[in-house]
């Protein structure tokens, strides 16, 4: 596994470390995901906030200590990791005991439908969480190849604070996703549409906020990683965080349009939208620009991914505006 990410044997036995710890707590971020979902739709927005922050800064925390002060080396970095779902949950069961939840044990009889619809549902984002692995090695192994363990550090540092700005868009989609579901649910047409403009809207500032925090701080940026002021690795991510992240003016209309899809059953088009901007455009993408124009190509698939998708986006957007006037129009004849 660590050959497939892209290590050698400089870098095999810290990452053999890392895996194997984080693949043995696997669980605990599963169970984190989920319940953090079901109590944020069970009308305790703040408490899974909570956790979430709470398992995050413990994180931090316990890097310093596990690495510096007990020095536990790479086992204590991912240890560290491994313990923030499980304080998390330890946070999220607050929810649990109290008394005005809305989960009980019920007697259910199993339905193989249910299970298929809840599959289809989320399919898009299981896309996107496989996706993220499938393009980290692709992008590993190209950029080894291009630029070796120099290329590589510098494109850990871009992608480390592109998972930060990535992130803020996902918190943005599943905050929308509570309210969308429930517009839904009331066949509210009006408030969807007010939600989708505001969600639309929102993640364009926050696009532009990001992308201008990034290109006025990319030195300080990278120095916060590049310890040694390697004079390639600096030149590498600077080029790499003020291209990469022109793709963030259209990734926001994207993952909240996935999520929109997905919180109004239509799992088909939050699908499409998911396995192109996962696989699909951007793994042939880097390959071609790579091979075209070396780095810089690969910090271009990117954004070039997430513009394609966009135009998928729009074009499903206008298909379903149009067959709404269709129906609306044969309804009143």
């Amino acid at each position: 596994m660590g050959c497939l990410l892209g290590a050698n044997h400089e870098t095999l036995g810290m990452t053999e470390s890392y895996l194997k710890t984080i693949l043995f707590f696997a669980v605990f971020f599963l169970l984190n995901n989920i319940m953090i979902s079901f109590v944020r739709n069970d009308n305790n927005p703040k408490l899974s906030m909570i956790a979430m922050l709470t398992g995050s800064l413990s994180n931090i925390l316990l890097d310093y200590i596990f690495m510096f002060p007990l020095k536990m080396g790479m086992f204590g970095a991912a240890f560290a990791t491994c313990l923030a779902p499980v304080i998390s949950l330890g946070v999220l069961s607050i929810h649990f005991i109290r008394k005005n939840n809305g989960f009980h044990y019920i007697r259910y009889i199993f339905q193989i439908s249910c299970l298929i619809d809840i599959s289809a549902l989320g399919l898009s984002a299981f896309i996107n969480e496989i996706s993220s692995a499938v393009v980290l090695i692709i992008f590993n192994l190209v950029i080894l190849n291009l630029e070796g363990n120099i290329g590589l550090a510098s494109y850990g540092i871009v992608a480390n604070i592109a998972l930060v700005g990535l992130a803020i868009f996902t918190g943005l989609a599943q905050g929308i996703q509570p309210i969308i579901s429930q517009a839904y649910g009331l066949n509210d047409k009006v408030l969807l549409k007010k939600i989708l403009k505001y969600a639309i809207v929102t993640a364009i500032v926050l696009a532009v906020l990001v992308y201008l925090g990034v290109f006025y701080n990319s030195k300080n940026i990278i120095h916060l990683f590049n310890n040694e002021q390697n004079p390639q690795i600096s030149q590498i991510a600077k080029r790499g965080l003020n291209i990469y992240f022109m793709g963030f003016f259209f990734a926001g209309i994207n993952i909240c349009m996935a999520m929109y899809l997905t919180a109004t059953e239509q799992a088909r088009n939050a699908f499409i939208i998911s396995i192109l901007r996962g696989c699909l455009i951007i793994v042939p993408m880097v390959l071609l620009l790579s091979s075209w124009w070396k780095m810089t190509g690969v910090w271009l698939s990117f954004v070039f991914t997430e513009f394609f998708v966009t135009i998928v986006v729009s074009f499903i957007w206008l298909l379903k505006s149009d067959l709404a006037i269709k129906l609306q129009f044969e309804n009143s004849r």
